[in-house]
């Protein structure tokens, strides 16, 4: 190719916004030579770069975007402590059909159980299945819903949400909040219901919901929407943080 003519077409892939194949369809080019490739496979290689690059800056974002603490991952996931029971829900969860059905995930345990870990993880890897997740603490989440609705942009705020097919609500119940804090939320709920994912931890069985919501008519009906369709998952197993703790004492022994 002449000169002018790669002036030309790398003026035409940057108008087009194909940054990485002005970037590397030399290089393929080369490859594609060396390898007796044909016109189709090479566009094959480029066209697949450029979808490549796309879709690795998207995850990127999407997990930025997410606001999922991203050390929390499987990778550093202690699964070998998970029951067999929730191993194998945890496999099922991955694949993300969930989503599909607008199942809700409901992660029971004790403190330092790992719920939240196993929450984000999964999180990460739905994004990394090209499905995006929003992460929030409860506490902040109550902050932000009673904010707007004080200033009439409940809807707006409640329409954001709603463009995430999994929503990741942590630590519902840790902390006591106060009863307008917790009619937000329901609506919230509400408005979610059978139309989005809502992934939910909390230290609290349903039998202590009361304290949450604080009306037992209201309890009943958040727990009725969140119930239906839903999967539970029960973290009966010691503190997972008190584990991770004596693991990297005992290496750092070594």
């Amino acid at each position: 190719m002449d000169k002018r003519r790669q002036t030309e077409l790398i003026g035409y892939l940057k108008e087009l916004n194909l940054r990485t194949v002005c970037n590397r369809f030399e290089d393929l080019a080369r490859e594609a030579r060396k390898e007796s490739l044909s016109y189709g496979e090479y566009l094959f290689l480029v066209i697949q770069e450029e979808s490549q690059a796309r879709r690795q800056k998207r995850i990127e974002r999407w997990l930025k975007e997410s606001h999922i603490p991203l050390e929390k991952k499987m990778d550093t996931f202690e699964l070998k402590c998970l029951p067999n029971k929730v191993k194998q829900q945890l496999r099922i969860l991955l694949a993300g059909h969930f989503l599909d059905h607008k199942e809700n995930i409901l992660i029971f345990g004790n403190p330092g159980s790992g719920k939240t870990h196993m929450a984000c993880a999964l999180g990460q890897e739905l994004i990394r299945q090209n499905k995006k997740a929003y992460f929030t603490t409860c506490a902040l989440l109550l902050q932000e819903l009673l904010a707007a609705k004080r200033s009439l942009k409940l809807p707006k705020l409640l329409k954001k949400l709603n463009k995430y097919p999994v929503l990741i609500i942590d630590d519902i119940g840790y902390v006591q909040q106060e009863k307008e804090e917790m009619e937000v939320l329901f609506t919230l709920l509400a408005e979610r219901y059978e139309r989005g994912s809502v992934v939910i931890t909390s230290n609290l069985p349903f039998s202590k919901w009361e304290q949450i919501f604080k009306d037992p008519m209201m309890t009943a009906a958040a727990i009725d929407r969140i119930v239906h369709h839903s999967v539970i998952v029960e973290l009966n197993i010691s503190s997972y943080r008190m584990l991770t703790a004596k693991n990297r004492k005992a290496q750092e022994r070594r």
